[in-house]
Parts: structure tokens; sequence; C-alpha cells
């Protein structure tokens, strides 16, 4: 069996049938989505679906419930009608409680809709009426989760939101964008420049044939300066920049689509906050990057804490364990990128310690209201509802002393055993608050609690005031949502003490044993990515005999982490032929001050990325594995602006839709898979593990997407080991190492690409982007 990511188009394609009436109508629902999210802060602005929207009445008959429904949609039309429901341009909290509540009567709006028709007219009604964080998350679960949606997908969350990830510099910037103040205003640049800093020279004779001396003064977050930039717009008749942007150049219909198409680039920074200067804002890049906090916004979107197991097939995903398995996988991850610094452990949160890193998120919502700060040496134990903090208090006691006795009591009497393995799941369940945990009163919904108490919300308000805790996509921001996920993770690691370790008979796999894997050079580097962020534009909208035209595109050209390919060769003896799965970890070997972990404290810290079937023959078995086909890594993905011109293509038969039309938006971003690591080599292991496969999997050669983004479709692992297999026990030395595993000692080598601009002497492209420094450094 070949494990493969099959595409979401393609596979809605063979759902809507493979005749021309059925690919009509799966792109004109594309393109809706797509139009009805356009520049959503805005009023809507599309003729045919305001009209769409005024048609809307209420009628139960429109509509298939289940057994259980609870009536979360009548309770919202009637706040509605009453005119009590979030208004449009206020701030929406997705963990707090009360807007949680609104947001779930909206999404059944559209999830129990019997039909495209009344789905796409609920759609349009909300768009008109409908708080717009509310709208966008509601639509966000609909599409996920309503099987005959599949293959339908919406801009990622960055693209329809881009205030939640840049700083509000950049927003108010694109906001007063206007194609002919910035013309006026680049004709004056160059000029304004020589004459501020032609006299600056004399503080830096050490530098040779210097341009301006900011681009001495170098940092990696001034990219642009050190190219000649300066920071307002500037736009070229080039292309947009990602890792496969070659490809698409090369494709003379992809050109003809983006022909007409007016592209304006902006730099933009991470936050850096000279008031309130801490070490972990040089993380900043990391903890601030856009695809490693949506992957955070997606993985709550396919396994949200409010929807039913049962109901949405979750619990076929093992959604608790899931859970316990993401959330130490994002630890780990901060964790090595903290030592690719010289930082160590992260610290522990308490209530009633200072927390000693402060942050200033730097984000604006589209009111005008910046996202809350918190200061350095913050004391929380003084501020907030104290009635949520004794409440966390009282759940973690709660939850240790579960632990502890071993057992767990439900309700209806029955017994559920803490000293067996299986029972990470049920733990997983209570620490999420899913509404599949057996105690509804105690543990549903606590980390709303948690997070409101953290984002200081007053539960007798309707109203909450921005803070980076109250939403998925800001969450990862903050350096104190690792500290306060640890504390989590730390009750995972209790339960774990409990449990018997492998034994030197369960983990060896007898015949098999890897004699050698060789691996090519582990390289990092920050290159330069563009992010389409035209949903901030201010600008008249273009249509044309009532059909709109994409015609002005803003991106966001940001310096990100990125990594080489690399590939493993592996080499591996059997004495038959069998079937088997290989897992791959890599992980620390020392700590900030140079000693080794020792492995049974080292093992939370093992980062799986690869996971595959493989078919070894009798004796001796060669064979490589690329770093693009490891399991659950996504590439970069089309901009808004491409994805809607592919759309429009399609619906006029101007161009076949390529397979790689979109990336599945559940995976790990690829270009985050390695830590910073260090210019003189950061020591990193890896580990491989070779085990029998055990048969449990269905074929996914013939599944769909929900083999990686379908949650509830149970197939979203090749087979049913823990998530983190090995790694998932305490770990006895005496009986862990057996023959099919292999320990290999890397480096991760960084690259500084920038170095021969800085240090070559004056770089005379002022005012011009060097595009081939992106192929140089490929």
């Amino acid at each position: 069996m070949k494990t493969i990511i099959v595409l979401l188009a393609i596979i809605a394609l063979v759902a809507c049938g493979q005749d021309d009436k059925g690919n009509k109508d799966f792109w004109h629902k594309q393109k809706f989505l797509f139009e009805i999210v356009y520049r959503i802060e805005e009023p809507l602005m599309f003729e045919e679906y305001i009209k769409l929207g005024q048609t809307f009445k209420y009628n139960k008959d429109d509509y298939e419930f289940p057994t259980n429904y609870e009536g979360y949609m009548d309770k919202y039309y009637e706040a509605y009608k009453r005119g009590v429901t979030l208004p449009k341009g206020e701030f929406f909290g997705a963990v707090a409680y009360t807007q949680f509540e609104q947001m779930y009567g909206l999404f059944e709006f559209f999830y129990y809709a019997k039909t495209w028709d009344i789905f796409q007219r609920n759609v349009c009604w909300a768009r008109l009426h409908a708080n717009e964080g509310m709208f966008v998350q509601a639509l966000t679960l609909t599409i996920i989760h309503r099987d005959n949606f599949q293959g339908l997908v919406l801009p990622t969350i960055y693209e329809i939101f881009p205030q939640y990830f840049f700083n509000r510099k950049f927003v108010y910037k694109a906001g007063k964008f206007d194609f002919d103040v910035w013309r006026k205003n680049i004709m004056y640049e160059k000029k304004y420049k020589d004459l501020m800093y032609k006299d600056y020279g004399q503080y830096f004779e050490q530098y040779s044939n210097y341009n301006y001396f900011y681009t001495k003064d170098w940092k990696m977050w001034q990219w642009w300066k050190l190219m000649g930039l300066g920071d307002n717009w500037y736009a070229e008749e080039r292309f947009i920049i990602r890792d496969n942007v070659a490809h698409f150049n090369k494709d003379s219909k992809y050109l003809e689509m983006l022909k007409n198409v007016r592209m304006f680039w902006m730099p933009v920074d991470y936050t850096r906050d000279i008031a309130m200067s801490n070490s972990e804002s040089d993380l900043s890049y990391f903890t601030e990057d856009l695809e490693w906090n949506s992957f955070w916004y997606y993985f709550n979107m396919d396994y949200a804490p409010f929807l039913d197991g049962e109901a949405f097939g979750l619990n076929k995903d093992r959604r608790g364990e899931y859970y316990v398995y993401v959330v130490r996988q994002i630890l780990a991850r901060y964790y090595v990128e903290r030592l690719s610094h010289g930082y160590g452990d992260i610290p522990e949160f308490s209530f009633f310690t200072e927390i000693e890193h402060g942050y200033n998120p730097q984000l604006i919502h589209s009111n005008g209201l910046a996202f809350s700060y918190r200061k350095n040496y913050y004391e929380y134990a003084t501020h907030g509802n104290f009635e949520y903090l004794h409440k966390i208090q009282n759940f973690f006691k709660r939850l240790d002393e579960i632990v502890t006795k071993g057992y767990y009591t439900t309700n209806d009497g029955k017994t559920i055993s803490m000293r067996q393995p299986e029972a990470i799941e049920f733990l997983g369940n209570l620490m999420q608050g899913n509404v599949d945990n057996y105690d509804k009163y105690f543990a549903t919904f606590w980390y709303m609690f948690a997070h409101m108490y953290i984002g200081n919300v007053d539960d007798n308000s309707q109203r909450v005031y921005p803070h980076t805790f109250l939403n998925y996509e800001t969450m990862l921001r903050d350096p104190m949502f690792y500290m306060f996920y640890k504390k989590i993770a730390n009750v995972f690691n209790r339960f774990h003490n409990f449990i018997k370790p492998y034994t030197h008979e369960e983990l060896n796999l007898s015949g098999v044993s890897i004699q050698n894997v060789e691996v090519s050079d582990l390289i990092t580097y920050f290159d330069l990515h563009d992010f389409d962020v035209t949903n901030l534009l201010n600008d008249k909208m273009n249509f044309v005999n009532g059909t709109f035209i994409w015609d002005t595109t803003l991106l966001a050209r940001q310096m990100r982490l990125n990594h080489k390919n690399f590939e493993f060769n592996l080499t591996i003896n059997s004495n038959r032929k069998q079937n088997v799965v290989i897992r791959a970890y890599y992980g620390p070997k020392y700590d900030e001050f140079g000693n080794v972990i020792p492995l049974n404290e080292n093992r939370e810290n093992f980062i799986e990325i690869d996971e595959f079937y493989y078919e070894l023959k009798e004796g001796v078995n060669i064979f490589q594995r690329h770093s693009k086909d490891f399991f659950w890594l996504t590439h970069d993905r089309k901009t808004y602006t491409e994805l809607y011109k592919f759309i429009v293509a399609a619906m006029e038969d101007k161009n076949e839709v390529p397979r790689y039309f979109v990336e599945p938006p559940c995976g790990f971003p690829d270009r985050l898979m390695l830590p910073r690591g260090w210019q003189k080599g950061m020591p990193m292991q890896l580990f491989f593990y070779v085990y029998p496969f055990n048969g449990t999997t269905e074929d996914t050669s013939n599944y769909d997407a929900a083999y990686y983004c379908g949650a509830g479709s149970g197939v979203r692992r090749i087979d049913n080991k823990p998530y983190g297999y090995p790694f998932d026990r305490e770990i006895d030395e005496h009986e862990f190492f057996v023959p099919n595993m292999f320990f290999k000692d890397v480096k991760i080598y960084h690259e500084d690409v920038f170095e021969k601009y800085y240090t070559d002497g004056k770089f005379e492209k002022f005012g011009k982007f060097h595009y081939n420094y992106y192929y140089d450094l490929k």
C-alpha cells in the first residue's frame, strides 16, 4: 500500500460526477464560497448574493435535524430577531462562552440545511447580518464537516483575516493604500532618502562601499532595507514568490490568467516591541508564523470540542488521544526552536507566580481596538474573574486525584481504569473539554473558562475585547500559550508514569534490523514569501456587466523559516518478505548547557516527521525516503487570487484545473519541520523504528481527502498504534533498544543567505527587488 495525498478538488469532481454539468456545478459552488468571504470586513457588494440573502425566511422544514438536536439555531434566530446577537464589526472570541453559543447556532443554520440552495441563501443572509468572525468560523466548520461538501474549500484563514496575523502598522498602511498616491510618493522616495542618509557614512567608516547606513545595520527582520527597499509600497511586473513558483511561471495558461492583475507588495515585519523587550521576541519569526498559527486553527476546526464525536465521526479518529499527541508535538517543536537560540525548558506556569515574559502582539481588530498586551512580570493572581480561577484550580486538582487513584467512576456508576494505556483517550477528552468526555458537568468547556480567565473576559458582559488567547488563530503567538499548555501536558506525563513501559519483546521485530541510515545535509535558511492580503484593501471593487473582475492584488512579502530538501537512505535487513510500518522522528540530544538529555526524559521532545508503509523483501533492502514525501506535511499554498482565477478559468472552460489545485488545510507546514539550527551545526538525533503492519487501516489509495483532512474518517493514520509510538510511554532503557530501531546523530545547519549582500559591498538596486536572490539560494 502506498499512502498518497488525494487532492480535494479532484475528489470533489469525482463526487459531483465526471460530466460537464457536475463539474460546472462544483466550480459555481466554489466560486460562491470565495466571493462570499471577499473583503469580509466590508459590506457585501455582490448584488446577486444581496438579493438572495434578502429572501431568507426561517422555516424548520428547510432543515434536517438530528435526534439529539439542542436548539442552538432556534436560540440564535430568536436573539437575532430581538437584536441582541453580536453586532457586525465587534470582536468575536471563539472561546468566549456566550459568543460561542451564538456561533454554534449560526453553524446549525448552515450545517442542517437540506439543500445547497437553502445553504447558499442562509449564508448570504448571514453575510448581511451576522458578525464577521462568527460567520467565518461557522462557515469553515460547515465546509469541513458536511459530507456532501467534500472538496469545497475556503481561502486560508490568514487570507480571510490578515489582521490576525500581521502587525497593526502593516494593517493601517494596507487600509489606506491608494495606487495614485503611491505612484506620486515613489517618485520622491529615493531623492528623500539620498538627502536624509547621505551624512551618516562618517559613523560607519568600518564599512566600505556602503549605500545607506541601515543596509549595514542589518537584522533578520529588516531584509527589505538590505535589498534597498524603503518602508513604502512598490510594484513591479513580476511574480508571486513561493517555493513552487518556478513551476507556475513556465505555464502559459497560468500566466495568461494573471496577466491583467495589478500586484502590489509591501514588506512586513514580525513583532519587535522595544518598550517590552525580552528574550522571547527572538522567536517571533516562529511563534508568529502564519502557517504555524493556522495549523492550530484548523486542528481545532477539525476537532472542535463542541462537536459530538459520534455524530461527526470524530471518535473514529481517537480524538482524545490525537489531542494529546498534537499538544505534545507543538510543545516539542517550540522547545527545539528555543534550543536553537540557547534557551532551555519552557517555563513552568502558575496562576500565583509572576509571568516573567510579557507580550505585545501588536495586532489590531478592524474596529480599531488593539489586542491586549501583557507587561513583563505580570501577576494573574491579582487580576481577572476569580470564579473562573477557582474552577480551573478545582479541575486540575480533581484530575490529579483521578490519575493518582487510578480509576474514575462516572455518574452512572461505571468505573474506568486509569492504569490502562487506552485510558489516554478518556484523559484526552477530559483535557480538551470536549463533549465526548464522561463528566459533562466537570470537564466540558473547562478550557473555555481557562482561556476566558487569561483573556480577562467578563462573563456578565456580551462585549469581549481583543486578546490572543480568545481565538485559535492567534493563541500560538503568545509565549505564555506554551507555558499553560505545558501544564496540560504534564497531566498526560503523570498518567504515563503509571503505565508499564514497553518490553523488549513488544518492541522487537524478529529477523529485522536497521543496518544504516544515511542522511543528506539538514540546512535551514530564511527565504521570502508572498502572502495574499487583498482582503485588507479599501478601494472600490470592479464590476463589469455585473461580473466581479479581480484586477488588484495586495501581497505581504515576509521572511520566513524554511529548509532545503533532504532525504534518508535506509538499509534494512529482513529474514523474510513482510509488510512493515516505518516511523521517523527527530529530537534534541543536548540541553541548553550541553548535557546529554536522558532518553526517558527526552522522549517528550521527539517530533514525528514521517510514517509510511513499506514491503520488505527477504535480504537487504536499500531505499530512499525524500522529505517532500513525508506523510503529514503540506507545501506552499496557492494564494487567494490565484485560486479564484483557477476557478473562473475552470467555469469558462479556459483551462483544465491542474492536479496541484490546492493543498489540504490540515497538514503541518513542511518548511517548519526543522528548527533554525546553528551556522556551525546544531546537534540533533534522528530515530527510526520498523514494526509490523497489522492491516487495520483501509487502503487509502482509493480513499478520499478524508485520509488527511476529512475529520471523522478513522483512517488518518496507517495503523492503530498509539500516536507517538513508541515514545508514547515511559522508557525502560534496559528494554527499549532493539535491532529494528536506529538512532542517528546529525547536525542542523543554518545558512545566512543574505550574507553576500552585506559583505560584498554596495547594493545598487535601490527601489528594486533582487529577484535572482531567490533562485540563487535554491
